[in-house]
């Protein structure tokens, strides 16, 4: 694990969360949502990362476990490891009270240039600062993912990456819409939208933490195989049911099925 290898895994963890000010962006620029194309961004974010999860990092997992271990145990530990992210996912999503759910679709078209003339409502100012907050305990387990991806493959990290930038899109939209209706301050709303990803970094920097302190190969095959369950969960509880919302039922599917065969080609040009 060389310097420029950490560096660059963290440069990579830094681009994935501050993508939420992309969707911030969005919401504050656009005259339209593009649904379709949202849609199709999001199915193809669920297929590169169901793609990576099922067939390189927990195959990588397993690998490892079962290189240090025998192979029955190695097999259970990478199988309790992906349940373990599975389950980290899920608590993480359930604290997170459902009216300040980051994953409720928004439009740019909530923000109807009309507005600007109506009174503020300040009580949107909380809706929006503990979206940012909910964002931000979301985005803390993503860092991880992407930091111990791009650790175990450069390329892999890259793909990661993209796949979760898009999956922060609609998160900035998330933050932003609240906030620009409590305030009626476009930048105000654009930088803690674009400030919630930060958190992503700083899974990143635990995620080191961790390596520095306790690791080995079992650590690693298990941080890995967990990566793969977090990952997973994101996608069926997130990405897929977003990209539903957005646009069509076969816009999504198409979205993914086309994140799946890029990945697979990539990772066989590679």
């Amino acid at each position: 694990m060389t310097t420029s290898t950490v560096l660059f895994a963290f440069g990579l963890t830094l681009v994935a969360g501050l993508s939420t000010g992309i969707g911030s962006a969005m919401a504050l620029v656009a005259k339209r949502t593009n649904t379709r194309f949202l849609s199709a961004s999001l199915g193809f974010s669920a297929g590169v990362m169901i793609y990576v999860s099922f067939v390189e990092l927990l195959g990588e997992a397993r690998e490892t476990l079962t290189g240090e271990w025998d192979q029955r145990a190695g097999n259970w530990l990478a199988m309790a490891a992906f349940f373990s992210g599975i389950l980290l996912a899920a608590i993480i999503d359930r604290l997170v009270p459902d009216v300040e759910n980051p994953h409720e679709v928004h439009r740019v078209e909530e923000l109807d240039p009309e507005s600007d003339r109506h009174p503020k409502n300040p009580q949107l100012m909380r809706m929006g600062l503990m979206t940012a907050l909910a964002i931000a305990v979301h985005n803390f387990p993503e860092g991880i993912a992407t930091f111990a991806s791009a650790l175990s493959d450069v390329s892999l990290g890259i793909a990661i990456t993209l796949a979760i930038a898009i999956h922060n899109i609609p998160e900035g939209i998330a933050v932003s819409v609240p906030i620009y209706y409590a305030t009626g301050n476009r930048r105000k709303a654009f930088w803690l939208s674009f400030l919630s990803g930060l958190a992503e970094p700083l899974g990143a920097v635990v995620g080191y933490i961790l390596f520095l302190t306790f690791f080995s190969e079992t650590i690693f095959g298990f941080l890995l195989a967990a990566v793969a369950g977090i990952m997973v969960f994101i996608s069926l509880d997130e990405l897929l049911p977003a990209a539903r919302e957005y646009g069509e039922h076969h816009v999504a599917i198409y979205g993914l099925v086309a994140g799946m065969a890029v990945m697979a080609l990539s990772l066989q040009l590679i």
